[in-house]
């Protein structure tokens, strides 16, 4: 019997089919045998999260991370918590932090695949995983899910568990890094499962994983604001397959979908465009051209509020005004293309309207694959309101000495509150660079009793 026809080679029988592979894990778990069991990133440092010596393929992500701001003294130092955040509500006055609201667009994660020197995959942290605009939700599909409690949900940087199901093969080596470009230490929490595997994957069969994040802020619309969209006015043609990029490569490969996230400025609707999918030696029209945003991501009248298996909405427009994240996942419908594929969707009906669009594509392809790059943090940060804050009390304004003496007590308070976390701060980035290093010689010596157990079984 063949390996496809097993069960008929469904998602549920994989478990039933026996297999000669080896189940391993790379985690932050405390090597210590304590209870630190998170990296700390510092600003500006990448952390080597998994690097792992193939045939294998990566099976599971679940990542959990925080990165918080101090904006005050607390009464409890640090080094005497034993804690990674301080979940005290700040109205209690034991402490006066919060979460950067911009950390999942400040965050990257890069993947990379055998012998590529690039990033396979490149993204910010929250958007690779569905969590646009740095604003946590809650949502399940078939390949992501996010976790959010309800305290946290729809908050700019609001606390979240991430889970991937994606399949990741590698036949030389697999790395996985995440980069802080933020002002503050990053902590992540995370589980990367594998499977190694007894020979390569056929070089004329295997596709590799990428992920690619890109924005347009703002999209170029050719309409004034005032235009309303499904107006008399905007009926133009649009017959040459001008739009918004999700994905151009080329290669032989496999589109299976995207994130989408836009802030819409006009308070009527974002989704009248059309998506075109432009596959090898196309030209106009396209081999797949749809109807509309709401149709592409399969939906109606609009976008709904719910999360299907392969489409669905995550942050919907009436529940946050303006925004809007949705995703498609062409998992049961793959996209091939075998040697260059562009997926294209208008912003607005002939691409009138001129809004906040990002989009994370995935897709399989053979290697060598694109150059993928990034924008820098401040073409990434997410279009949130601005408080407009009261200004500071005037230098010369008459304060009694008790004053004088409490706002002096504060910043001395403060600074060693700050030092004291600084030290703490450091102490566990460097032990999580050397539990990254460590890591790899587990992974290593996995591999090495898996392979010597493969010559004992002959």
């Amino acid at each position: 019997m063949s390996v496809t026809s097993f069960l008929n080679g469904d998602l549920l029988s994989s478990a039933a089919q026996r297999k000669t592979a080896r189940t391993a894990r790379v985690s932050s778990w405390d090597q210590t045998g304590l209870n630190e069991d998170a990296f700390v990133v510092q600003p500006g440092e990448t952390a080597v999260l998994a690097d792992i010596e193939g045939p294998g393929k990566i099976t599971h992500l679940w990542f959990v991370q925080t990165c918080r701001r101090i904006l005050g003294p607390g009464l409890i130092p640090y080094s005497k918590s034993g804690v990674a955040m301080m979940e005290i509500h700040n109205a209690l006055g034991l402490s006066y932090e919060d979460s950067d609201p911009d950390y999942y667009r400040k965050v990257i994660i890069k993947m990379y695949w055998d012998d590529s020197e690039t990033p396979n995959v490149i993204a910010p942290i929250g958007d690779f995983f569905c969590l646009g605009h740095s604003m946590s939700a809650n949502f399940q599909s078939m390949p992501f899910t996010v976790s959010v409690k309800p305290s946290e949900e729809k908050k700019f940087g609001g606390a979240a568990a991430f889970n991937c199901y994606l399949q990741m093969p590698f036949n030389k080596r697999a790395r996985i890094e995440i980069e802080n470009q933020g002002e503050d230490a990053y902590f992540q929490y995370f589980y990367i499962d594998y499977e190694l595997l007894r020979a390569p994957f056929d070089p004329k069969e295997i596709l590799y994983f990428h992920a690619h994040w890109r924005r347009e802020n703002p999209t170029n619309g050719w309409a004034p604001s005032g235009m309303q969209t499904n107006s008399l006015e905007t009926q133009v043609p649009n017959l040459e397959g001008d739009g918004y990029t999700i994905l151009e490569t080329t290669g032989s490969g496999t589109y299976i979908g995207c994130n989408h996230s836009v802030l819409h400025f006009q308070g009527t609707w974002w989704g009248e465009g059309d998506d075109m999918i432009f596959i090898d030696d196309d030209t106009w029209p396209p081999s797949m051209h749809g109807t509309g945003g709401e149709d592409y991501f399969t939906q109606g009248w609009g976008m709904q509020k719910n999360s299907y298996p392969f489409c669905g909405t995550i942050i919907h427009e009436e529940d946050v005004p303006g925004y809007q994240v949705s995703y498609r996942w062409h998992l049961a419908d793959p996209v091939r293309f075998e040697e260059k594929i562009k997926v294209k969707l208008e912003h607005g009906h002939a691409n009138h309207l001129r809004d906040d669009w990002s989009t994370t594509a995935y897709w399989y392809q053979t290697l060598p694959g694109p150059k993928l790059d990034i924008l820098p943090v401040a073409q990434r940060l997410p279009n949130r309101p601005k408080v407009e804050q009261p200004a500071e009390p005037s230098v010369d304004r008459p304060l009694t000495d008790l004053q004088k003496k409490h706002i002096a007590q504060r910043e001395e308070r403060f600074k060693a509150f700050v030092d004291d976390r600084n030290q703490w701060l450091e102490r566990r980035a460097q032990a999580s660079r050397d539990r990254a290093k460590n890591n790899v010689q587990i992974a290593k010596d996995v591999r090495a009793r898996f392979l010597k157990s493969l010559q004992q079984a002959k």
